[in-house]
């Protein structure tokens, strides 16, 4: 059984503890809508166990409940590769993630389930503010533990719910040149011409840019690698990242996530400031992670590349999904960060054959 989120009952949550190893029962819940996604709801619930060990709450994910973001949800797999990666991932990798207590899935969906850890006190990063050195320092080192385990490991290739990294890029550009009149009336007014140009330009120049990659180098990567897909404890001396939210991970190039994040997770000025020695830390890292034959230029190569990563996620997602007042104002802001960092990176190098 997968409930909706009108079924989840004490019996339910009670049984699914106990298949986890806690010995308890719940003998009753509240719950509240948390986070601020746009394809999937959570939902928070505060249990109260009688006897016996066990959280004091979870959090529940489903389908968003708005038609045309459900349906997009289902389009884009999004809903499948989120559970397929809790069922068939989780355990390979050493990013840090919540605990699954549950995943299932009606076919793509939009019927399905997680049932996660509450990582609380961690709370969401903010995409609409930004974050500062010490947290984006954090954030990117944590996605050593996503890339390194499994860096060009052929049996990703055999995970169809990954994609095929060799078409799916194709398919990606002509749903990014579909979207893109749309897009760019709804925020044109809102940019420079540069940065307008920019975004138009990476559309029509899909072969070019797709030959400028090692097609060597891939990893599992997350695609929507952002803040508010981040829980962030900053209790203790430094920052924990926790990453949720993997309903766009594919096969590609590692340091996708990397520009995808620092181009839009940082005020500019900021990422100006720091960006190189970020970039330099997470390098150390891989090696230190056992990874060879991978210079700091090629990575700064393939850093700069990667500062269009954000440009269809902000393109296409801002024209699929449900229209909302903060919605609208985060695709603005990624569009802005995003184009402006490949400005500022002398990017279009990568647009021309």
């Amino acid at each position: 059984m997968i409930p909706g989120p009108e079924e989840v009952s004490t019996g339910w949550l009670t049984e699914k503890l106990r298949e986890n190893g806690f010995n308890c029962n719940v003998t009753g819940f509240t719950q509240e809508r948390i986070g601020t996604g746009q394809i999937g709801m959570c939902i928070r619930y505060q249990l109260q166990l009688d006897g016996g060990e066990g959280p004091k709450s979870v959090v529940g994910k489903f389908a968003s409940p708005d038609p045309l973001s459900s349906a997009t949800g289902v389009q884009l797999l999004n809903y499948l590769k989120e559970v397929r990666f809790y069922q068939l991932l989780q355990d390979r990798v050493s990013i840090n993630t919540p605990y699954c207590y549950f995943s299932e899935i009606e076919g793509e969906g939009p019927v399905f389930m997680l049932l996660l850890e509450d990582l609380a006190p961690a709370i969401q990063g903010d995409q609409l503010t930004g974050c500062d050195h010490e947290v984006a320092n954090a954030a990117i080192q944590e996605l050593v533990g996503l890339h390194a385990p499994l860096w060009s490991d052929p049996s990703l290739d055999q995970m169809p719910f990954l994609g095929d990294r060799k078409q799916s890029a194709r398919g990606a550009s002509e749903l990014y040149q579909k979207t893109f009149p749309g897009f760019a009336d709804r925020f044109g007014s809102d940019l420079s011409a540069d940065q307008l140009e920019i975004l138009r330009r990476f559309g029509e120049a899909n072969e070019a840019y797709r030959e400028s990659v090692d097609p060597s180098v891939f990893t599992p990567i997350h695609i929507d690698y952002r803040l508010d897909n981040l829980l962030i404890d900053e209790s203790g001396d430094r920052p924990v990242v926790t990453v949720v939210d993997w309903q766009s991970i594919t096969v590609g190039n590692p340091l996708t996530d990397v520009g995808y994040f620092l181009g839009a997770g940082m005020l500019p000025s900021q990422r100006r400031e720091g960006e190189e020695e970020i970039v330099r830390n997470y390098h150390r890292n891989l090696i230190a992670a056992g990874i060879e034959g991978y210079n700091f230029d090629q990575c700064w190569r393939d850093y700069r590349r990667s500062s269009f990563a954000g440009f269809s996620v902000t393109v296409v997602a801002s024209m699929l999904v449900q229209q909302t007042v903060r919605g609208d104002q985060m695709f603005l802001a990624m569009a802005q960060r995003h184009s402006q960092h490949a400005i500022d990176m002398g990017a279009e190098e990568f647009l021309v054959a």
